[in-house]
């Protein structure tokens, strides 16, 4: 599929949990790039209880949403907007942790396999489909499946704070890219990988 049919992002999820316990929280990095992307936009958050979310709107008229379902049940909130506002799986972007990239790594896909995460798990249930797009922000593994609730409910190093930071600081300079439904032209930015040495140890 070339750019030119690629279908412009009508909504931009990021997950997370809701609550200050969880604000810090390696789970919450779809919240962080959400929430500077609405700085960056000049766009405002404001709870919507019809979508079970934070909701804002940018001046092109693409909706920013955190569902405050908590993770497991995020795609009560996304299916609930979609609907509203008809906008297709295929104008959907979810921005969200992934424990099979290190932090300072990113990748933006569209469908696929779910890799275990619940957020995703309910979205794909609610819209009944894989067939939308990913941003998926590298956390790290624990290296022990057993350990990745404790994991992902953790903040990061400050190591691996910097890198998440810079992944999103990365993602952030390919939003017009982005916008306008460029998808491989944003890949090139956003899949690039960190420069030598800054791994986080």
């Amino acid at each position: 599929m070339s750019n030119t049919s690629r279908p412009a992002p009508k909504l931009i999820v990021g997950l997370g949990n809701p609550g200050p316990d969880y604000t810090e929280t390696r789970h919450n990095a779809g919240f962080w790039f959400c929430e500077r992307l609405a700085a960056r936009l000049g766009a405002h958050f404001n709870r919507e209880s019809r979508f079970h979310g934070q909701v804002a709107k940018t001046t092109d008229g693409i909706w920013l949403l955190m569902p405050e379902t908590f993770m497991n049940r995020s795609g009560q909130s996304v299916g609930a907007l979609a609907r509203f506002f008809r906008i297709s799986p295929a104008e959907i972007l979810v921005v969200h942790d992934e424990l099979d990239l290190p932090p300072g790594q990113s990748r933006i896909k569209f469908g696929g396999g779910l890799g275990g995460h619940n957020g995703l798990k309910d979205i794909s249930a609610h819209c009944g489909t894989h067939d939308y797009w990913r941003l998926r922000i590298g956390i790290g593994h624990p290296g022990d499946r057993n350990a990745v609730v404790s994991f992902v409910l953790k903040r990061p190093s400050r190591a691996e704070e910097e890198l998440i930071d810079e992944t999103i600081d990365r993602a952030l300079s390919a939003w017009p890219d982005i916008q306008r439904g460029a998808y491989d032209a944003a890949a090139q930015t956003i899949n690039a990988r960190p420069s030598r040495g800054k791994e986080a140890k």
